[in-house]
């Protein structure tokens, strides 16, 4: 029995829908690869992380150190030299910085339950009264946002009185004398030990967890040592150790890796520079224009900094609450702005340009879009660090093997 022969719009629909069927294939691939990375990456974090940061430090580093050596002194001597003047740099800097950073720790935690209490009140005298320069659609979310906030407060507020007034005991022992006189020890012990062992299972992850963050620690300075002494080996010899015969394949699979190196270098080694940079000019601008805690911002700033975008919107935003907060009006959280639009500029036109260039050349969508993959997929702050190299590396892929065909034909 012999079936008929499609016809020429059959067979064209045939085919777009085994397209169709492909790329959603390869879409499922990806994102299954991706979110395998991100298990991966959470169960031997404490083994990658240590390695990650070793090797942005080298990156950090290297300059300074080929430098030396051009200047004729040994490389080991030259790497003394620079890690020894790093740990100048870190001492001085947190001798300076580190008793600041923890008086507005202090005062900010110490006051944090007053601000919580302070802004629907703001937002609801702000809804009742709205000054000229609100814009009318914000006062019914203002309104609605007091409303709803002002009860969560106040249950909030008296849980935490009753809870300082009245603290929980650990064991309910009984009120009657005569009862607990004659109640047998082993009936406490019996009681006591369940939440004994609750604390002490609680007490001993803690410790474990510490221990991992000190011992890793510890190691970013020998890792980051050997990646330096190591460099021209490991850069003339990693080729010999891929498990592929000589090739084209293996040529090829050469070159992506380099252009994939030289991504992740320029990324790593530019954004840190850039997010120092801009916690520098936050501490000043804040400064400057009295808003308190301004130490404290600068320093999430250049740690939240390292992700684009995201760390500049996260600092605006804790800036403009406190200055809300603290003053009331509406200069404060306008100066907060205009620091923020001169860091952003500085940023944009001068600091970005001068360290990272075109070398990581993707495009602000671009990147956004890659943050958001990035924190869905793989989760939290890595995802988001590490998602603007996973799209250099595709963007490396796609202009070898797709854009650069297409130019071609």
């Amino acid at each position: 029995m012999s079936f008929p022969l499609p016809t020429e719009k059959q067979a064209r629909l045939f085919w777009t829908a085994l397209t169709g069927m492909a790329i959603a294939i390869i879409i499922a691939l990806i994102v299954a690869l991706v979110w395998g990375l991100g298990r991966v990456l959470h169960v031997f974090a404490p083994v990658i992380w240590p390695l990650a940061v070793a090797g942005v430090v080298a990156c950090l580093l290297d300059p300074v150190v080929d430098f030396l050596v051009r200047k004729r002194v040994p490389r080991v001597r030259a790497i003394l030299v620079v890690f020894t003047m790093a740990l100048v740099i870190v001492v001085g800097l947190f001798a300076s910085v580190l008793p600041q950073l923890v008086v507005e720790a202090r005062d900010l935690a110490a006051t944090s339950s007053q601000v919580a209490t302070q802004l629907p009140a703001r937002a609801g005298r702000l809804a009742d009264h709205p000054p000229k320069w609100l814009p009318p659609q914000l006062v019914p979310l203002l309104r609605t946002y007091s409303e709803n906030a002002r009860p969560f407060v106040t249950n909030a507020t008296s849980v935490v009185v009753i809870e300082t007034n009245a603290p929980t005991p650990l064991l309910e022992l009984p009120t009657s004398p005569g009862v607990s006189s004659f109640r047998p020890f082993a009936d406490y012990a019996t009681r006591l030990l369940p939440k004994f062992g609750q604390w002490l299972g609680q007490a001993m992850g803690f410790l474990g967890v510490m221990f991992g963050v000190i011992a890793g620690l510890a190691l970013v300075p020998i890792y980051a040592f050997y990646f330096l002494l190591e460099k021209h080996g490991i850069t003339k010899q990693w080729r010999d150790y891929l498990p592929v015969q000589d090739s084209k394949f293996k040529d090829e699979l050469v070159f992506v890796i380099n252009a994939i190196n030289e991504y992740l270098v320029a990324f790593f080694r530019g954004q840190v520079l850039v997010a120092m940079c801009d916690g520098v000019l936050y501490t000043i601008g804040f400064v400057l224009i009295g808003l308190p805690y301004a130490m404290l911002i600068g320093v999430m700033a250049t740690c939240l900094t390292i992700i684009p975008f995201l760390g500049a919107i996260t600092t605006c935003i804790s800036a403009l609450v406190i200055a809300l907060v603290a003053f009331g009006d509406w200069q404060h959280p306008a100066m907060v702005l205009g620091v923020f639009a001169v860091v952003q500029s500085l940023e944009g036109f001068v600091i970005q340009p001068k360290i990272m260039g075109e070398r990581v050349g993707l495009h602000p969508v671009t990147i956004i879009v890659a943050l958001m993959v990035g924190t869905t997929l793989l989760g939290g702050i890595l995802g988001g660090i590490l998602a603007i190299p996973l799209a250099a590396v595709l963007r490396v892929v796609l202009a070898r093997y797709v854009w650069r065909k297409k130019v071609a034909t």
